[in-house]
Formats: structure tokens, sequence, C-alpha cells
């Protein structure tokens, strides 16, 4: 496993981050493919064997359950100084008015609440799951420096907005003397490249790393074209932000791939990889094996050749995660 700093901070991560979205009560979130404790033990041990120590979840992956799984793993297979550990705030976890959203109110509530359910003091990568238009920046930015302030979080992070609210929220942070972010967990992957046109160009000139979501494109990026899984057949968020206009591009990584007999999810990670303000992509599996492809990426360098192959069928579209 490699490991890098993130963005300007002294954290150090691994290059690959273990996504806890795929643990919890299914009764409770994403019914259908959500794993208990049971079925994540696998998981988390193979993860900690690969050097996999930044793990990420949020608040409502299964409406707390993810949190309570990561906190009980922690405890019972690695240490608490070991693990890099990030979760988010912004969905609704109740109806009251500290229940959602990034209010003063909401961050210090819903803070506490994942300190709890992950059985720990601090957080290490406080994150803000969305923007929140209803909520002055300012009381954002204040509250979550507030947080850092009290030693609940060690550092800030943003995800899935648009370039101008995630630089107006820093600008805020830097007038006043607050915390800044420093990471951006924004979708991206080579089905979905629309973050290039704005978001990469403000992160780099400010330093800031991005840890992607979904760089397999919800494992459609890892599997020949049509072929269909039970997350595939159960998860409606997947299935609306990916279509058939997607055929030649899951086509060219599974070419590259049968000329390097590798995995597709290989190659569709050593490409997300290989864009230099990305310092760890998100990934998140059910099966412990799937974990050993994704740290394998890591060793593949990815020809000009192939990345004009993987590249070329991309068509402009709609950003989509927010």
């Amino acid at each position: 496993m490699e490991y890098v700093r993130l963005g300007p901070s002294e954290l150090k991560v691994s290059r690959i981050a273990l996504g806890c979205m795929s643990f919890g009560d299914s009764s409770r979130g994403f019914t259908g493919w959500t794993l208990d404790d049971a079925g994540a033990e696998p998981i988390f041990r193979r993860a900690i064997e690969l050097g996999i120590t930044f793990w990420d979840t949020a608040n409502a992956y299964g409406y707390g359950t993810s949190e309570e799984i990561v906190g009980r793993a922690i405890k019972k297979y690695t240490r608490r100084e070991d693990v890099v550990l990030a979760t988010k705030v912004y969905f609704p976890m109740h109806d009251g008015p500290g229940g959602s959203g990034l209010s003063r109110r909401a961050i210090l509530e819903q803070v506490d609440a994942s300190l709890t359910r992950l059985g720990t003091d601090y957080i290490d990568l406080y994150q803000i799951h969305r923007f929140d238009p209803d909520t002055p920046v300012e009381e954002t930015m204040e509250a979550l420096h507030d947080v850092v302030k009290a030693g609940k979080a060690r550092y800030l992070g943003a995800s899935s907005m648009w370039a101008w609210q995630f630089s107006k929220m820093q600008y805020i942070a830097e007038l006043h003397g607050w915390t800044p972010f420093i990471s951006m967990q924004n979708q991206y992957s080579l089905m979905q490249r629309e973050e290039e046109r704005e978001m990469f160009g403000l992160l780099a000139d400010q330093g800031v790393a991005s840890i992607p979501w979904c760089p397999l494109a919800k494992g459609r990026l890892a599997r020949p074209f049509g072929e269909q899984t039970k997350r595939f057949d159960t998860d409606p968020i997947g299935r609306r932000a990916f279509g058939k206009g997607d055929q030649p591009i899951i086509e060219a990584v599974q070419k590259v791939a049968e000329g390097r007999a590798i995995p597709m999810a290989q190659v569709a990670l050593a490409w997300v990889l290989a864009n230099p303000v990305v310092a760890a992509p998100i990934v998140g599996v059910t099966n412990s094996r799937h974990l050993a492809d994704t740290a394998a990426a890591l060793d593949v360098r990815l020809t000009g050749d192939e990345i004009r192959m993987l590249t070329e069928p991309y068509t402009l579209r709609q950003p989509t995660g927010f």
C-alpha cells in the first residue's frame, strides 16, 4: 500500500480508501445489498491486511448503522490510532431542526451523535456531505471550526458541490481565520468526468486533495456491459446515474484489461489514480476479494495509447450526485 498526505495537511492516508456505505442494517437504508457485522468482517480484515487504513462512512448510511458497524470493527480488528476515520453530515437523520442540513444546531448535534455511534472521541476527517443553500455559509464554517477547536474533529472536508460554492466556503473560512477544507469528496470516474471542467483546477490551485467517490461507477467499470449484480438490481440511485450511452467506455476498459490480462477494476481505478489532484479514491465493496484488485491498481501504469482509448468515448453530460 502507498500512503500520501491529504491536501495541505500532515494527515497521511492510504491511497485506497475503504467506502463503508456497503455496511449497515438493510432494514434502515439501502435494502438488498448492505452487509451486517458478520458480512462486513472479512472486508475489514482484508483491508487491514492490505494496509487500507483510510475508512470513510457517513451518518446517513443506514441511518447511523454504518457508523455503528465501523466503530465496532475498529475495536475488534485494529486500533483507533491505526485508522484514519472519516464521516459526514448533511442528509436527514430525523425530522427535528437538528436532524439535517448544515446549520449550527445540526452540525453540533450530529457530530456528537456520530462520535457516539463510532465509539470514539474524535473524527479524523469530518465532511459536509453536500452544500446547504438554506444555511448561511458563515454559520456553517464557524460551527465546523468550533467542532475542530473542541477536539471532536481533526480536519474538515467537503463533498459534491459546484466549484463556486466550494470556493465561497473556503474564502469565508480564510477571511475569518477558521478551519478550511483539506479535501473534496467528489464523483469522478471514466463515466463521470465533469469535475475536470472547474473543480479539479480549483483544487489544484488551492492544494486541496480529491478523494473521489464512485471511481468504478458503482461497479459498471468493473464488469462487462450488460452484466448485472444484486446491487444494480436494488440500488435506484445507481441505476439513474448511468445509462446505455456509457457502453463504449465500458468496452474500452474491458479491451485494455483483456490486453493486460488484469481485472477491469484495476484499469478503471488506475486511470483515476493517475490524476495528480486525486489522493485516494473511495472504493466500496461487498466481497473481500475485490479489495485486492483495487490495491493492485496502484501498480498499473497506463500507456498513452491506453489512456486515449479509455478517454475518447466520453461524451459531455450533466454532473450527477449533487
